[in-house]
């Protein structure tokens, strides 16, 4: 019984040290998501795309915004290696001003945080900005 005991507890130890080889890797497609010019109400709902590269499962813990006019939603479960997941972004477009928000990732990845970026602007209408364009290159 005590070889056994002995045996079972060097197999535990010898896997949890070849777990700790495995890391999960976080790449995504872009960084940045540039809206441009938005009329105000129009949808602000946009898609950070990554993939898993490592050799371990990816956990994304938490996805947080630099304000409550960003909304991002992350994946449940846990990301194999090799899938891909989605990192779902509502900015409220209600609001008419320019757009210069962070979305911060927390994960079980070799670089355990990343910050992501939206950018652009909303405005009443495009034919407002069209109409001050044209009046602005004819002074």
């Amino acid at each position: 019984m005590k070889k056994f005991v002995i045996l079972l507890f060097i197999g535990l130890m010898s896997f949890s040290i070849n777990a700790q080889e495995k890391v999960a890797k976080i790449e995504f497609k872009q960084t940045t998501i540039d809206y441009g010019i938005i009329e105000k109400g129009a949808n602000g709902i946009r898609t950070f795309e990554f993939t898993n590269t490592g050799e371990a499962p990816l956990i994304v813990s938490r996805v947080s915004s630099s304000c409550g006019c960003t909304v991002p939603k992350k994946p449940e479960a846990p990301i194999m290696p090799g899938e891909t997941g989605e990192i779902e972004v509502k900015y409220d477009t209600k609001r008419v001003m320019p757009i210069r928000k962070t979305i911060t990732v927390l994960s079980n990845a070799d670089t355990p945080t990343v910050a992501l970026k939206i950018k652009g602007e909303v405005v009443k209408s495009k034919s407002v900005l069209e109409k001050n364009k044209k009046s602005l290159m004819e002074q």
